[in-house]
């Protein structure tokens, strides 16, 4: 398969992990950002990675790509046999893709040697065929994505330090989730280990300034990285955890928190078609954030995930999450309904950008 990717992508990391330790042949391409037109034919939106499949299907949303690939390649399983620790590294994957997004954008782009340098790979990698001088190139980069995914996503003097204590506790959590085992649940990398090399391999362990953070507050994880990105090869037995472990107690909390706070306000402002929605997590008031129909489809299907759960798997669930916060997961009435992939074929629907006007993810 061909896997039109960027090397700094957040997401193309995952996949590319995800691919290594399967042991799937995949021939890696530059995204063809010239050619948008064919792009969006193919798969509906221009995001990264993209994958074209030899048998002329395209894929595209790197969570239903794996869960794809799971069932055509199911060995070494990545999805715990256990129905609860299931859910759990479920919704870690969630949290991972879509709240820590925001301060691996903030890290880039906020601080200047972490922005120079990106610009010059993104600027070559994502728009080099623009008839532009680089340097040009590279300032249209630096502003885009800095107004797009930091400013207009909510990153202000107010809300800084909350943004960046949110990586360092992510840190922390991992790092006592993995004294326990070498992957977050067991002997081998999870769905919620891949989940996590989204942000952790090509944002924060690679960008300067949140990478320095990682080798000096958390070498845990930072370990965690080298072993995840070479599981195929050093991964000797596969065995998940059949309960959750005490040490994911301040992960749960935080995704909690955080990660179903905004899912719940977008929902709700989505469900009152507000383009936009403000919401204090941990008392910390973020202000006109984007409102995203994707993130109602990520409610959703955390929901349809704990439904499906029988109801003593569903009660021990509930005391992982005891907080508020957790309720939109199991409360009786959605508060929106997104309308996304009705049909179920993601990850070969038409895919639709998680906001914003389609710059690369």
């Amino acid at each position: 398969m061909k896997v039109y990717g960027v090397s700094v992508s957040y997401y193309t990391g995952k996949l590319e992990a995800y691919l290594r330790y399967k042991g799937i042949a995949y021939e890696m391409n530059d995204h063809p950002f010239a050619d948008q037109q064919r792009i969006k034919e193919k798969v509906g939106a221009i995001q990264v990675p993209i994958v074209e499949r030899d048998d002329g299907r395209w894929m595209s949303d790197t969570t239903p790509m794996l869960l794809q690939l799971e069932e055509e390649y199911p060995e070494p399983p990545i999805l715990p046999d256990n129905a609860v620790v299931r859910f759990i590294a479920l919704l870690i994957e969630d949290y991972a893709d879509e709240w820590l997004w925001r301060a691996a954008m903030h890290y880039r782009w906020s601080y200047e040697h972490d922005r120079e340098l990106l610009s010059r790979i993104l600027a070559d990698e994502t728009a080099a065929h623009l008839p532009l001088p680089r340097f040009l190139r590279r300032n249209m980069v630096k502003r885009r994505q800095r107004i797009g995914f930091v400013v207009n996503d909510g990153v202000t003097a107010d809300t800084r330090e909350h943004v960046e204590q949110g990586y360092r506790n992510a840190l922390a959590n991992m790092t006592a989730m993995l004294s326990d085992t070498p992957y977050l649940l067991g002997t081998a990398p999870s769905i919620a280990d891949f989940g996590l090399m989204g942000p952790m391999l090509r944002h924060f362990g690679q960008d300067p300034t949140p990478a320095e953070i990682m080798r000096n507050e958390a070498p845990e994880v930072f370990d965690w990285l080298s072993r995840v990105w070479n599981a195929h090869a050093t991964t000797q037995h596969v065995s998940f955890v059949q309960h959750v472990p005490a040490s994911a107690a301040a992960m749960l909390k935080e995704i909690a928190e955080t990660h179903l706070v905004q899912l719940a306000h977008n929902a709700t402002a989505y469900a009152a078609q507000a383009p936009h929605f403000d919401m204090t997590v941990q008392g910390c008031t973020y202000r006109s954030l984007p409102v995203s129909r994707y993130r109602v489809w990520c409610l959703e299907q955390l929901r349809e995930r704990f439904a499906a759960l029988n109801e003593a798997d569903q009660s021990i669930v509930r005391g992982h999450l005891p907080g508020l916060e957790a309720e939109i997961l199991w409360q009786a009435v959605a508060p929106a309904v997104s309308g996304y992939d009705e049909d179920r074929l993601a990850p070969f629907n038409k895919a639709i950008n998680v906001y914003g006007d389609g710059v690369p993810r």
